[in-house]
């Protein structure tokens, strides 16, 4: 048995119920380091497997390995599992080595969810999530998708917004949607989110910093009914007031 844990931003009151159950209830703990860190007083008894960045992969095989000799296995991944999580990937794997492998994605807040609470009410209409990570997808496809939302007036949550190896990557995006969308358009920025070092800005595309960006941050690009009212972001979802 596999359980695929969303464990949200790593604070134990944003947890759901069923994640705490399923961590309880593992024998084994697999994760990348950090998310490790995140839950340790939850896991101080437990058999504990983990791995560096751009191992998912191996930490993913491992995990279905030792699933396969009877024990219970919780891999946990930060926000939603299923959301650029290791749910997808566990559950192909699982797949490949044994289909009668029982496995279990258990939903946690995802940092889109997590910002947008913070923000107030950015994406009540419809939105769409963007990673600008390019490790898996190639830039050309990102900026495609990019243009469409733009066109389409989405409001979008930016994944993986800026890195030491992509310090350009989220003002190349801004440019691209600029030539579909309002220099003026709000813009809401959330560092760690649901962590002790939370933090939250309220800007627009052409005034952003993005030095203030890193990969702990959520951008989420509202539309162009998207205001600020009283230090909180808003996109109405289309009622007569």
């Amino acid at each position: 048995m596999i359980y695929v844990i969303g464990i949200g931003p790593g604070d134990k009151r944003l947890m759901t119920g069923e994640a705490l159950q399923a961590i309880e209830e593992a024998e084994v703990i697999v994760g990348y380091v950090t998310y490790i860190k995140l839950i340790k007083e939850l896991i101080k008894h437990k058999e504990v497997v983990k791995t560096g960045m751009r191992r998912e992969i191996d930490r993913c095989q491992e995990a279905v390995d030792i699933a396969l000799t009877g024990k219970k296995v919780a891999v946990v991944s930060s926000g939603d599992a299923g959301i650029y999580g290791m749910a997808g990937l566990v559950l192909e794997l699982a797949e490949k080595s044994d289909p009668a492998l029982e496995v279990k994605v258990i939903p946690g807040i995802t940092a889109s969810i997590g910002a947008a609470a913070v923000l107030g009410a950015p994406i009540m209409h419809d939105f769409c999530h963007i990673s600008l990570s390019d490790l898996m997808t190639p830039w050309e496809v990102i900026e495609k998708r990019l243009t469409h939302a733009a066109m389409a007036d989405f409001v979008v949550c930016f994944y993986n917004p800026r890195s030491k190896g992509r310090a350009n990557h989220l003002a190349n995006a801004f440019q691209k949607m600029m030539e579909h969308k309002s220099r003026d358009t709000v813009v809401g920025i959330v560092k760690d989110v649901g962590r002790k070092e939370e933090r939250k800005i309220i800007t627009t595309m052409q005034d952003i910093d993005y030095e203030l960006v890193d990969m702990t941050t959520m951008v989420i690009v509202g539309n162009k009914e998207t205001y600020v009212k009283n230090g909180k972001m808003i996109t109405p979802r289309g009622y007569s007031l």
